[in-house]
């Protein structure tokens, strides 16, 4: 029998229940996974709070793991038996010991990357990959502004911007996790919670702002991000920490100098078995370059799961997390 958390119903971490699941066999196209990690996103608290609704209950959620195939259906010839795998997005259903995947989302894992390393990059790592090379392509020279750069995307985007030349302006909400954060290529650190960040963009930058700001804040951000933007900036949400971004009039993006904005999405920018593998693989070799470093700052068994949420949530948690079957 499969371990796995279960949710019944929306609602807090204490909803995220610990039982027994049965796994079919894998049908044509799919692969049965056993994880050797799972890995925690805030993407999970969405489906979990019902922010982004699951089908059907009782639902099994998350969006990332690690492991080896034991099983493949009929037609299957991207992964086989024995392979080292890992995959980040949707089906949801990551937390449990075993699961069936579709074997198209699934990536076969180079010796140079480990099972741990793996469950808690493929997601956060893909995003900024996406974020940085596709969504807006950021250039030598150039100064960007990230939030929640003490984060798993944060950590991995400020490593990788800077291997790339660029100077990165970080937000975060405590003195040790701006420390993390500047070991990680964050050349400018700003305390939220003690400054006014936009204020302090405006003086890092002499006045011209950015061309991009990475905002997966949403609610509390929006406003004050726009206007740390040069014309005809980015504004790049992609996360809802705070809550959804609150409708607003568009011709407020003329008025702040002709901004451009988009809500991406790693499911769209991995929708292809091609653009998959182009993702995963630029990840692969930028950790494997040593120039970004992957940080599992968090381990937790599976069946505290709840207390993962918890501490995510609370913002006490720094890199990556990930959660191990038992």
């Amino acid at each position: 029998m499969t371990k796995a958390i279960l949710i019944h119903e929306h609602g807090g971490p204490e909803k995220l229940i610990y039982g027994d699941v049965d796994v079919a066999a894998p049908g044509a196209g799919e692969a049965l996974v056993r994880h050797s990690a799972i890995g925690l996103n805030f993407i999970d608290v969405y489906h979990r709070t019902g922010l982004y609704p699951v089908s059907e209950f009782p639902a099994v959620i998350g969006m990332e793991g690690a492991g080896i195939v034991e099983a493949i259906g009929d037609g299957v010839s991207d992964v086989a038996v024995g392979d080292r795998v890992a995959y980040a997005g949707m089906p949801i259903g990551a937390y449990a010991t075993s699961r069936v995947m579709p074997a198209a989302m699934l990536v076969k894992l180079p010796d140079t990357i480990g099972d741990e390393q793996a469950g808690a990059m493929m997601l956060q790592g893909m995003t900024a990959q996406y974020l940085i090379r596709s969504t807006y392509r950021i250039k030598a020279g150039e100064t960007i502004l990230l939030h929640a750069a003490a984060g798993g995307v944060g950590l991995i985007l400020s490593q990788w911007a800077k291997s790339l030349g660029v100077s990165v302006i970080g937000t975060v909400g405590s003195e040790e996790k701006a420390a993390l954060a500047r070991a990680h290529g964050v050349e400018h650190t700003i305390l939220y919670n003690d400054e006014n960040f936009t204020e302090r963009v405006r003086e890092i930058t002499n006045g011209k702002g950015v061309p991009v700001v990475y905002d997966s804040i949403g609610k509390d951000t929006f406003e004050g991000s726009l206007d740390c933007l040069s014309p005809r900036g980015f504004m790049v949400t992609f996360g809802n920490a705070s809550g959804p971004v609150p409708p607003f009039e568009p011709a407020i993006l003329s008025q702040k100098g002709s901004l451009y904005i988009t809500r991406p999405t790693l499911m769209a920018y991995t929708a292809t078995r091609e653009d998959l593998l182009a993702s995963a693989n630029d990840l692969f070799d930028v950790v494997a370059s040593g120039a970004v470093k992957i940080n599992i700052n968090q381990r937790y068994p599976l069946s505290e799961a709840g207390q993962a949420h918890r501490d995510l949530e609370a913002r006490k948690t720094t890199g990556s997390t990930i959660l191990l079957p038992e």
